[in-house]
């Protein structure tokens, strides 16, 4: 049995490298999957202290915020094309929508 302690440094390491991912790059698109490897780092913790206490409320809360991601992903990409079809960019630093 793998214990606790190794998912969590997995998922401290998966949430390191999407926090940098967000701080550093400024395209929208490799931040937004920054973010999504960032709540994916967390569902991995909640997975293992549901195996680790043997509950099932955990993985129950990873399958519903799963669900609310996958809208999440449907309704951010939609906002990021309308962005690059106006502006014809997605770099951050040229994105300024509140300019008229």
């Amino acid at each position: 049995m793998v214990p606790l302690s190794y998912y969590l440094l997995l998922s401290a390491i998966l949430f390191s490298i999407g926090a940098v991912g967000v701080l550093i790059r400024r395209n929208v698109l490799i931040m937004f999957m920054s973010i999504e490897l960032m709540l994916n780092a967390v569902n991995l913790s909640f997975v293992a202290f549901s195996r680790f206490l043997d509950s099932l409320e955990g993985q129950v809360f990873v399958f519903l915020v799963m669900a609310v991601a996958a809208a999440e992903v449907a309704v951010g990409l939609a906002i990021i094309i309308c962005i690059f079809r106006n502006k014809a960019t997605v770099n951050v630093d040229e994105i300024n929508l509140m300019k008229g």
